[in-house]
């Protein structure tokens, strides 16, 4: 009797539900940044340039390119012709926006709102005689100009940082997009040192709101999508949280990183994005899902 070949499984398609976050994508002040750069593209043409990246996404600037604007490092700015110089979302330290003000180009400032009260708030604790303590990424833009506003014994901790050699009387502000938990952990040292103590709580909303929801939506997926660039802090803090949080977690920029094997056992998976994040690669990544098996 001949032996029958034995059939090979169908492979199986994988089967999930899609849960994008509400809030994934664009902050209110990226958005605002994107928009006066995208005007001036349209309007000026020529000469525009960014003082570094816009906003911490590779894609997003790559299209800026093809609009014809280029991020520029500040030792470059004698070397190119410029019309215009657009200062990022993160903004810059004072005195090197004192010394591109003078300067016979345009300057526009698209600094976040909420970064500029940051500044501010710098500044008039320095002048009120308090030590200011920042709370943040050295090495991150947006802190290195807050530094500059706070005066020369400024102090910049993370939430590990065990504190000493506080003078008697701190003033306390806030990388925009720190988690709550972790000025509470500083605060905690610091109101053990200090006499007097005054506090500028300059946490973005939309990043307590945006890790909020996407800390519950996490409890809610077998796997969770965390898109924006990586160089992007407060998407990597996203993609941080979902880790320890126990979720299986892929920190992604585009849907051509996605892999189908990723959901073979997936009933529900879960997107959110960091706040530099376009819509734009949050629908090419809801297509991909859809195209390997899930269902909005």
């Amino acid at each position: 009797m001949k032996k029958q070949p034995v059939k090979k499984k169908a492979k199986s398609t994988p089967s999930f539900k899609i849960v994008t976050a509400k809030r994934a994508g664009f902050c209110f002040g990226v958005k605002r940044a994107i928009d006066i750069t995208t005007d001036m593209a349209r309007s000026d043409k020529k000469g525009i340039f960014t003082l570094g990246p816009i906003i911490h996404n590779p894609q997003v600037i790559d299209r800026l390119k093809e609009e014809g604007i280029y991020p520029i490092n500040a030792d470059d700015l004698d070397k190119k012709n410029i019309g215009a110089l657009i200062i990022r979302t993160h903004g810059i330290p004072n005195q090197l926006y004192e010394n591109i003000a003078a300067r016979a180009f345009r300057l526009v400032d698209a600094t976040c709102p909420f970064v500029k009260k940051a500044q501010r708030y710098a500044k008039l604790l320095k002048e009120n005689g308090y030590q200011v303590v920042i709370l943040g990424d050295i090495n991150h833009p947006e802190v290195k100009g807050l530094m500059s506003y706070a005066g020369g014994d400024v102090l910049v901790v993370d939430e590990n940082t065990r504190l000493k050699g506080l003078r008697s009387k701190v003033g306390v502000i806030v990388q925009t997009t720190q988690p709550l938990a972790a000025l509470k952990k500083v605060l905690s040292q610091v109101v053990e040192i200090a006499k007097e103590v005054k506090v500028y709580n300059t946490i973005c909303n939309s990043t307590a709101l945006r890790l909020r929801e996407t800390e519950i939506l996490s409890h809610k997926v077998d796997v969770m999508l965390v898109l924006g660039g990586k160089n992007s802090a407060n998407t990597s803090q996203l993609a941080d949280l979902c880790r320890d949080l126990d979720v299986t977690t892929y920190h992604i920029e585009t849907a051509s990183e996605i892999r189908e094997a990723w959901f073979n056992n997936a009933k529900t998976v879960g997107i959110t994005a960091g706040a530099s994040t376009p819509d734009w690669i949050i629908r090419e990544v809801e297509l991909r899902l859809r195209d390997i098996g899930g269902k909005l």
